[in-house]
């Protein structure tokens, strides 16, 4: 499914007449202009002018702005699909966390999350619009991050497992996480936990996530591509970042948190051995390096 999210001519500054006399009357008898009437009007329109003078660098700093957030901070994403119902409807726009990947961290299980086609799995797609004006419009808004990129191809799902974990779904489900049955109340109303597309065991490999989407049955998800390079995972490389807000309509306002289930004792088991094993891989050296040490000091 793919996602996305959008002078005049100055006059000469204006002195005011000049005295030509002490009294400070004009010939034509009327009351002349005061001092301060004179410097109120000049600054008027000094102020007019130095507002458009500054606008063009006003609208380059916010389109910097725009930028930066778009590009390190939030970007917005459009819902053009029911892959994701009803945890996300068709025109919603959801916020896209793109800091924390900055920072190392990976997708974890139950997120919701962008990520860009792995290849192959969004097929044929319209082609781009050949108008050389409206393309380069689209290509600046879309830089800027006020127009969703026409070029990219961007999906959106549920993480169901990650890199180590062991994935399965029979019959009519539930779907396992290293041996434990996930509770999904996201799931579509009506729809089974497999939908029509049983799979697993599958081993996810390290660096790569298994991805559904909550309308089970409406989803061309991990279980349908697994003829592909990867065997239906995505690379973590591969993700944008996690949505974390629906930010539009405001009817559909909410958050995107990852649900209870995924945290659940057991689903973190593979996770929860690597620091045993690490301890132990350390540990083992260490006793071989004591024992010979106490024999030396025997000898």
């Amino acid at each position: 499914m793919v996602v996305g999210a959008r002078s005049g001519r100055e006059e000469p500054e204006d002195r005011g007449p000049t005295s030509s006399g002490s009294s400070g009357a004009s010939s034509g008898g009327g009351e002349a202009p005061t001092d301060t009437d004179d410097r109120e009007g000049g600054g008027g329109n000094r102020q007019q002018r130095s507002f458009w003078k500054e606008l063009p660098l006003l609208i380059v700093i916010a389109l910097a702005l725009a930028w930066l957030i778009k590009t390190f901070l939030l970007q917005a994403f459009s819902i053009p699909s029911a892959s994701m119902e009803n945890t996300l409807r068709i025109g919603d726009r959801v916020l896209v966390d793109k800091l924390t990947p900055w920072f190392g961290s990976e997708p974890e299980r139950g997120e919701v999350v962008v990520f860009h086609d792995p290849g192959g799995w969004l097929g044929e797609t319209a082609p781009v619009d050949t108008n050389p004006v409206t393309s380069a419009i689209q290509k600046g808004l879309s830089f800027v991050g006020l127009m969703p990129s026409a070029e990219e191809k961007d999906l959106i799902k549920r993480v169901i497992a990650v890199g180590g974990d062991t994935v399965e779904c029979k019959g009519t489900g539930p779907v396992k996480v290293n041996g434990k049955a996930l509770e999904e109340p996201y799931i579509y109303p009506g729809n089974t936990p497999c939908g029509d597309r049983p799979f697993g065991p599958i081993k996810v490999p390290q660096g790569r996530i298994w991805v559904m989407g909550d309308h089970r049955q409406d989803s061309l998800d991990s279980r349908y591509h697994q003829n592909l390079p990867g065997n239906g995972t995505v690379s973590v490389d591969e993700v944008v970042g996690r949505a974390v807000v629906v930010a539009w309509p405001i009817s559909n306002w909410s958050t995107l948190p990852v649900p209870s289930t995924f945290d659940q004792p057991g689903v973190n088991a593979a996770a929860a051995g690597l620091p045993a094993a690490g301890g132990l891989a350390g540990a083992v050296p260490l006793a071989m390096w004591r024992r010979r040490r106490l024999i030396n000091r025997a000898g």
